[in-house]
């Protein structure tokens, strides 16, 4: 047999490293680029899964319902009846807390016959409160606790519900919530 003729490549050096497009060269941290990449694609499948489990078992809805909005409690409003007289009691140490409150009604309606004031028989009464007998009274009641700045409002019958000529009638104590010059309480006192 005969030996094969000489061409170009075989006078290619052999310590010039790979030829040719079978032979590419191997590229840098190619591994861990690949690890990379699955870890983002696990990464990925397992957040879809809990997702997934998640919606499946209704803990996370797609598509929520919107929630019924509660209707909201009205609440109770008085009414501003100027045909009941008011009796005005102040049940503070402070003079004049009953002839403000006096004209405060008179100009918003009462009649000057119909409202009434003078001195409680203790100065020490807690909170302003209107206070009045039948319960067919209290949203009247509430209308005037309300129009004396929300004062508080009681059913009794330890005032009179009536006038001396059998009108209507609501009693106001002033408390030392309206007091000015009310003592202080051991709490309050100051450090010495």
């Amino acid at each position: 047999m005969s030996k094969p003729l000489r061409d170009r490549f075989d006078d290619a050096p052999r310590t010039s490293g790979r030829v040719g497009a079978h032979r590419a060269e191997a590229p840098g941290m190619n591994g861990w680029v690949v690890l990379l990449w699955s870890f983002v694609a696990a990464l990925v499948l397992i957040i879809a899964g809990i997702f997934g489990s998640l919606v499946v078992m209704g803990r996370v809805s797609l598509f929520p319902e919107a929630a019924p909005s509660a209707a909201p409690t009205p609440q109770e409003t008085g009414i501003v009846d100027t045909s009941i007289s008011v009796m005005i009691l102040n049940g503070t140490p402070d003079e004049g807390l009953d002839t403000q409150m006096r004209d405060t009604l008179i100009n918003n309606g009462w009649a000057a016959d119909d409202v009434f004031a003078g001195d409680s028989s203790s100065q020490d009464f807690a909170t302003t409160t209107v206070f009045y007998v039948e319960e067919a009274d209290e949203l009247a009641a509430v209308g005037l606790a309300d129009l004396l700045g929300g004062a508080a409002v009681q059913q009794s019958d330890y005032y009179s519900g009536q006038t001396e000529d059998g009108q209507k009638q609501f009693t106001v104590v002033i408390g030392l919530d309206r007091s000015t010059s009310a003592p202080e309480t051991p709490d309050e006192a100051p450090a010495s």
